[in-house]
């Protein structure tokens, strides 16, 4: 089961605020997309550290992880005051956790091409916000500076229309956890999330097509 550890504190109020959403997958109602909500199991966890704007985003895909694969956990960023559950679980000798962040020559000791082979299980800690956000979660969470950092190799683009980057290589947060998941033959999971993630993108673009058409008929 994946679980949400500390709900967000306070609701969506950017653009889009006042569309009719469904509670559960956050998309417009037209387009729900929760009847295609199913977790499947893999050999790893995710645990996301997600960035306090990124709760209230309806344009966020850590929660399509949350809601395809078993055992994900979501945790609220904060830099002085992580949650105690993350440190609980960092502490946990079942786990093997580690951050997964692009490399880099100042932390190149801290870098791994794979958790151990010891009989605990994988965990990859996401930094789900922005890539400025992620980059100061990582440079100034000092409870996360002695764990191992492990790089996605993927050639893939992202596909996520959401939201622009300048970057073709900056993958959105589900789009890591689908290259993860391939890298490390959880071959099943990978194509679960990206069908998933897949049909969150077209749904979407639709209901923001529908928006516009509505709004160019009431200007019309």
């Amino acid at each position: 089961m994946s679980v949400i550890e500390n709900p967000p504190r306070r609701p969506y109020l950017a653009r889009g605020a006042g569309v009719v959403r469904c509670e559960g997958c956050r998309l417009p109602q037209e387009v729900c997309i929760c009847a295609h909500q199913q977790e499947v199991a893999a050999g790893c966890q995710f645990w996301l550290l997600t960035h306090h704007n990124e709760f209230y985003k309806p344009t966020n895909t850590g929660r399509l992880i949350l809601d395809s694969i078993q055992n994900t956990r979501i945790f609220e960023w904060s830099r002085l005051e992580p949650p105690q559950a993350l440190l609980d679980g960092l502490a946990d000798p079942r786990y093997a956790p580690c951050i997964v962040f692009p490399a880099g020559e100042d932390y190149q000791q801290r870098m791994i091409e794979a958790p151990p082979d010891d009989g605990r299980i994988p965990v990859f800690i996401i930094l789900d916000g922005t890539w400025r956000q992620a980059r100061r979660m990582f440079r100034h969470s000092r409870y996360l500076q002695q764990l191992p950092v492990i790089e996605p190799r993927t050639e893939r683009l992202s596909r996520y229309q959401l939201r622009r980057s300048t970057v073709p290589e900056h993958l959105c947060t589900a789009e890591v956890a689908i290259a993860l998941l391939e890298q490390f033959g959880e071959g099943r999971a990978a194509a679960h999330l990206e069908d998933y993630f897949e049909r969150f993108n077209r749904n979407y673009i639709e209901s923001r097509r529908r928006w516009d058409r509505q709004e160019q008929e009431t200007c019309s």
